[in-house]
């Protein structure tokens, strides 16, 4: 500490006109050459660092620059995107809508065809019934009308005798005739 001193007060003591010498006082020579090499890196660094802090700003400006450009971009194809979601969802719902009333209206269609089927089946049915029952009156009838003549028959069969019954042939020859006389 006492060299350090010593040094300050030796530079102190240095007069102003002289000669050039050398120091041989390494502290303060140390300090002389550091304050000299910084001060030559200040004045000559001073421009390089100067330009080294100018590109890295510009490449921050830019960089800055080309971020918002993308952002504004990005904003931009969101805001699309966005708008072409709700045209596809409206689009979706008009879809969904049509379906349904598609749906209904078939629905309706089916339920009034099916009815229509079920009236025809139905009015199908009451027809085959009726001819069917029709069927059986006639069934019926010429069976009764089959036996009624067969009784009619058998009656006159056992009351006719041979005399009658040419008598009934000659009555019928005769309307037969009488029939043919008229024409």
């Amino acid at each position: 500490m006492k060299n350090v001193t010593h040094s300050f007060v030796f530079l102190a003591h240095w007069p102003f006109a002289g000669s050039f010498g050398l120091n041989t006082d390494i502290l303060a020579t140390n300090l002389i050459n550091l304050t000299v090499v910084v001060g030559v890196l200040i004045f000559f660094g001073k421009g390089v660092l100067k330009d080294l802090l100018d590109n890295r700003k510009q490449r921050i400006l830019s960089t800055i620059q080309n971020s918002e450009e993308l952002r504004r971009g990005t904003l931009e194809q969101l805001e699309k995107a966005r708008l072409r979601l709700q045209k596809v969802e409206l689009e979706a719902d008009e879809y969904r809508m049509n379906g349904y009333s598609e749906i209904e209206r078939e629905k309706g269609n089916l339920i009034n065809a099916t009815s229509m089927s079920l009236e025809q089946l139905e009015k199908s049915k009451n027809e085959t019934l009726f001819f069917e029952k029709q069927r059986a009156m006639n069934q019926v009838r010429q069976r009764v009308f089959q036996q009624a003549v067969q009784g009619a028959l058998g009656t006159l069969n056992s009351c006719l005798n041979t005399e009658l019954h040419f008598r009934t042939i000659r009555a019928n020859i005769g309307i037969l005739g009488a029939i043919e006389w008229k024409r």
